[in-house]
């Protein structure tokens, strides 16, 4: 799996000349704890986080005299650690261990494209049953056109779909996407 299966887009970015109200606006809309930020050229240039922003708070600059004229650019993180979008997601989890980092940008051409979170590599790496199930039950509505055809439970990893197949060769398809999705290790077809 790679940083683009995973990856938040499109991705909520900040420019670096914003005033900082903007981006703790984004943050707090978002509900994201970090933001690209990029350049007049949407190039990358930095990244702003809760601890970038909660740090000028503690200091007490928000309140000193020109506060709000400060600038994302004055606060922001330097050039953060990025990934390109074939990057594998085990190779971000040991970057994201290794760096402290928390928020990775998904950069093509110097262009942000995504964002992955700590979140998105344990949901793929450690996948829980309910993380599983709604992948499984997100490839068989796409490949059913939109259709709700099947249903998808996991328990201890067992998937078990309900509903009919129009014939063998469609059972060993949705077996084979159910039985791929990340964290099923085995797949049960019941027919009704």
């Amino acid at each position: 799996m790679h940083a683009k299966d995973i990856m938040s887009t499109p991705a909520h970015t900040v420019r670096a000349d914003a005033p900082v109200a903007a981006a703790v606006e984004l943050l707090e809309r978002q509900s994201i704890t970090a933001a690209p930020v990029v350049d007049d050229r949407d190039v990358l240039v930095g990244l702003v986080t809760e601890r970038d922003l909660l740090r000028q708070a503690a200091a007490g600059s928000d309140t000193a005299p020109g506060a709000a004229l400060r600038r994302v650019r004055d606060v922001m993180s330097g050039l953060p650690v990025s990934a390109w979008p074939d990057a594998d997601v085990s190779d971000l989890a040991a970057v994201m261990v290794r760096q402290d980092a928390h928020t990775i940008p998904v950069v093509e051409d110097h262009h942000v494209v995504g964002v992955v979170s700590r979140c998105d590599v344990l949901r793929t790496l450690l996948p829980t049953d309910a993380a599983a199930q709604r992948e499984a039950q997100h490839r068989l509505d796409v490949y059913a056109n939109g259709q709700r055809r099947w249903r998808v439970t996991v328990d201890s990893a067992v998937a078990t779909v309900d509903g009919g197949f129009d014939d063998d060769t469609e059972r060993v398809v949705v077996e084979a996407l159910v039985r791929t999705a990340a964290g099923v290790t085995s797949v049960r077809a019941t027919t009704p």
